[in-house]
This record gives C-alpha cells, structure tokens and sequence, in this order.
C-alpha cells in the first residue's frame, strides 16, 4: 500500500527550510524507498580557522618532520588529527 506523500513547500531562505525540517518529518514528504547514493566528488569540506598556541621547540620539531615529508606543516598537522580521530573511532 502505497502512501500519499505531502506536497514539500516552497521554501524562501535556507534558514527557513532549516526551521521546517527541524519540526516535520521527512517520510511524511519524501519516499526514501526510492532514494539512490549520490557522489559529489568536487565538494570541499568547510574549513575554520583556529588558534593554537604551542611551544616554539614543538612547532620547530613539526616543521621539520614536515619538511623531510615535503608537506606544509599545516598540511602534516591536519593529517596526524585525522589519522587520531581516525583510530579514536
């Protein structure tokens, strides 16, 4: 037996589509029976800057492991907190 859907407004912001799925459910608007997996392979994550404060022999010692790697040292921090949360999980 198939469900009769609602009709999914129109929505003027993204905020306030944000507000209409924070109190509506889904299934009432969409059949995710027929739902397929999408790939966005040119989507960049968002990033945020932050501030850190360390030692400057710590930051030295970071730098030149990523200078024996060839990466910015920026580049090779990312990388070791992706592969700790990577292995926290």
């Amino acid at each position: 037996m198939t469900r009769k859907l609602k009709q999914l407004p129109t929505f003027a912001s993204e905020a306030e589509e944000r507000q209409f799925w924070k109190t509506h459910d889904s299934t009432d608007y969409l059949d995710w029976s027929r739902a397929k997996p999408a790939r966005f392979p040119n989507l960049k994550p968002s990033t945020t800057a932050i501030s850190i404060r360390l030692p400057l022999s710590l930051l030295e010692k970071i730098k030149m492991e990523a200078n024996k790697r060839d990466v910015p040292y920026q580049s090779l921090i990312k990388i070791w907190l992706a592969e700790m949360t990577k292995n926290a999980a």
